[in-house]
Protein backbone atom coordinates (compact mmCIF):
# COMPACT_ATOMS: atom_id res chain seq x y z
CA UNK A 1 0.00 0.00 0.00
CA UNK A 2 2.98 2.83 1.01
CA UNK A 3 4.80 1.95 -2.39
CA UNK A 4 1.55 2.95 -4.25
CA UNK A 5 0.98 5.86 -2.08
CA UNK A 6 4.97 6.95 -3.08
CA UNK A 7 4.55 5.94 -6.35
CA UNK A 8 1.56 8.13 -6.91
CA UNK A 9 2.88 10.80 -5.63
CA UNK A 10 6.37 10.69 -7.60
CA UNK A 11 4.13 10.54 -10.56
CA UNK A 12 1.67 13.53 -9.82
CA UNK A 13 5.19 15.48 -8.17
CA UNK A 14 7.15 14.81 -11.74
CA UNK A 15 4.28 15.87 -14.14
CA UNK A 16 3.72 19.10 -11.88
CA UNK A 17 7.04 19.98 -12.05
CA UNK A 18 7.33 19.11 -16.06
CA UNK A 19 4.10 21.55 -16.25
CA UNK A 20 6.06 24.65 -14.91
CA UNK A 21 9.00 23.87 -17.82
CA UNK A 22 9.34 27.21 -19.69
CA UNK A 23 8.27 27.08 -23.27
CA UNK A 24 11.03 28.71 -25.28
CA UNK A 25 10.03 30.79 -28.39
CA UNK A 26 13.02 32.25 -30.68
CA UNK A 27 12.05 35.24 -33.03
CA UNK A 28 14.31 37.55 -35.71
CA UNK A 29 17.19 36.89 -37.49
CA UNK A 30 18.62 33.03 -36.53
CA UNK A 31 22.34 32.35 -37.24
CA UNK A 32 22.81 29.34 -39.00
CA UNK A 33 26.17 29.60 -40.76
CA UNK A 34 27.62 33.05 -39.92
CA UNK A 35 27.21 34.99 -36.97
CA UNK A 36 26.83 38.74 -37.61
CA UNK A 37 29.68 38.83 -34.52
CA UNK A 38 32.08 37.33 -37.40
CA UNK A 39 31.64 40.55 -39.89
CA UNK A 40 34.75 42.33 -39.95
CA UNK A 41 35.29 45.96 -40.22
CA UNK A 42 37.23 47.29 -43.56
CA UNK A 43 36.94 43.84 -45.04
CA UNK A 44 33.17 43.03 -45.73
CA UNK A 45 31.02 45.15 -48.04
CA UNK A 46 27.12 45.23 -48.45
CA UNK A 47 26.89 42.34 -50.91
CA UNK A 48 29.73 39.87 -48.68
CA UNK A 49 27.36 40.76 -45.80
CA UNK A 50 24.24 39.81 -47.33
CA UNK A 51 25.40 36.82 -48.80
CA UNK A 52 26.78 35.53 -45.56
CA UNK A 53 23.60 36.66 -43.40
CA UNK A 54 20.92 37.94 -45.95
CA UNK A 55 18.76 40.40 -46.01
CA UNK A 56 18.85 42.63 -42.29
CA UNK A 57 15.88 42.61 -40.01
CA UNK A 58 15.07 46.26 -40.70
CA UNK A 59 17.50 49.48 -42.35
CA UNK A 60 17.85 52.89 -40.66
CA UNK A 61 15.09 55.08 -41.35
CA UNK A 62 17.44 58.39 -42.08
CA UNK A 63 20.93 56.39 -43.27
CA UNK A 64 20.22 53.10 -45.76
CA UNK A 65 23.66 52.46 -44.86
CA UNK A 66 22.91 51.03 -41.46
CA UNK A 67 21.78 47.66 -41.00
CA UNK A 68 20.53 46.09 -37.89
CA UNK A 69 20.25 42.19 -37.53
CA UNK A 70 17.74 41.93 -34.78
CA UNK A 71 17.17 38.35 -32.58
CA UNK A 72 15.03 37.46 -29.16
CA UNK A 73 14.39 34.87 -27.25
CA UNK A 74 10.93 34.56 -24.73
CA UNK A 75 10.10 31.93 -22.11
CA UNK A 76 6.69 31.62 -21.08
CA UNK A 77 6.03 29.51 -17.97
CA UNK A 78 2.06 28.27 -18.00
CA UNK A 79 0.13 31.09 -17.59
CA UNK A 80 1.87 33.97 -16.81
CA UNK A 81 2.98 36.62 -19.22
CA UNK A 82 6.23 35.86 -21.75
CA UNK A 83 9.61 37.24 -20.43
CA UNK A 84 12.78 38.44 -22.60
CA UNK A 85 15.31 35.87 -21.94
CA UNK A 86 17.87 37.99 -24.68
CA UNK A 87 18.08 40.32 -26.94
CA UNK A 88 20.61 40.89 -29.46
CA UNK A 89 20.74 43.53 -32.35
CA UNK A 90 23.66 43.76 -34.54
CA UNK A 91 24.04 47.51 -36.16
CA UNK A 92 26.00 47.92 -39.21
CA UNK A 93 27.09 50.59 -41.02
CA UNK A 94 28.24 50.91 -44.16
CA UNK A 95 30.58 53.59 -46.40
CA UNK A 96 28.57 55.82 -48.46
CA UNK A 97 30.77 55.23 -51.45
CA UNK A 98 32.99 52.29 -51.17
CA UNK A 99 30.28 49.81 -49.20
CA UNK A 100 32.65 48.56 -47.04
CA UNK A 101 31.83 47.81 -43.21
CA UNK A 102 33.05 50.92 -41.24
CA UNK A 103 31.62 50.07 -37.66
CA UNK A 104 29.83 46.79 -36.31
CA UNK A 105 27.82 47.72 -33.17
CA UNK A 106 26.30 44.69 -30.63
CA UNK A 107 23.74 45.65 -28.43
CA UNK A 108 22.06 43.44 -25.54
CA UNK A 109 18.87 43.17 -23.59
CA UNK A 110 21.23 45.11 -21.01
CA UNK A 111 21.85 48.15 -23.88
CA UNK A 112 18.24 48.77 -23.83
CA UNK A 113 16.62 51.63 -21.89
CA UNK A 114 12.57 50.90 -20.53
CA UNK A 115 10.54 53.82 -22.07
CA UNK A 116 7.64 55.27 -19.62
CA UNK A 117 4.40 55.08 -21.87
CA UNK A 118 2.24 57.91 -21.64
CA UNK A 119 -1.26 56.79 -21.78
CA UNK A 120 -3.17 60.04 -22.14
CA UNK A 121 -5.54 60.55 -25.35
CA UNK A 122 -5.51 63.83 -26.88
CA UNK A 123 -9.28 65.80 -25.84
CA UNK A 124 -11.31 66.38 -28.92
CA UNK A 125 -13.95 69.29 -29.04
CA UNK A 126 -17.36 68.89 -28.12
CA UNK A 127 -18.31 66.61 -25.09
CA UNK A 128 -18.69 62.79 -24.72
CA UNK A 129 -22.04 61.03 -24.68
CA UNK A 130 -23.11 58.76 -22.23
CA UNK A 131 -23.99 55.27 -22.40
CA UNK A 132 -27.85 56.42 -21.81
CA UNK A 133 -27.12 59.28 -24.21
CA UNK A 134 -26.27 57.03 -27.16
CA UNK A 135 -29.17 54.65 -26.40
CA UNK A 136 -31.84 56.89 -26.10
CA UNK A 137 -30.49 59.84 -28.51
CA UNK A 138 -32.79 59.32 -31.42
CA UNK A 139 -36.10 58.63 -29.12
CA UNK A 140 -38.48 61.17 -30.04
CA UNK A 141 -36.52 62.45 -33.69
CA UNK A 142 -38.93 60.75 -35.70
CA UNK A 143 -39.41 56.80 -36.59
CA UNK A 144 -38.20 54.03 -38.96
CA UNK A 145 -41.46 54.47 -41.06
CA UNK A 146 -41.79 57.23 -43.90
CA UNK A 147 -44.30 59.99 -43.01
CA UNK A 148 -46.97 61.13 -46.33
CA UNK A 149 -45.31 64.54 -46.48
CA UNK A 150 -42.17 63.01 -47.31
CA UNK A 151 -42.92 61.83 -50.80
CA UNK A 152 -41.20 64.93 -52.18
CA UNK A 153 -37.80 64.14 -51.22
CA UNK A 154 -35.47 63.07 -53.71
CA UNK A 155 -35.18 59.00 -53.75
CA UNK A 156 -38.95 58.80 -53.74
CA UNK A 157 -41.50 58.05 -56.04
CA UNK A 158 -44.54 59.69 -56.02
CA UNK A 159 -47.50 57.82 -54.89
CA UNK A 160 -44.89 54.93 -53.45
CA UNK A 161 -45.98 54.14 -50.24
CA UNK A 162 -43.21 51.53 -48.29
Amino acid sequence: MFRRVAFAALTAGLLSAGACAPITSYSGFQAIEASPHDVKVGTDTKSTVRSRLGSPSATSTFDPNVWFYVSQVKERVAFRRPQVASRDVTAITFDKESEAVTNVDILTLQDGKVIAFNGRETPTRGREMTILEQLLGNVGRGGLLPRDEDETVPGNRPGDRR
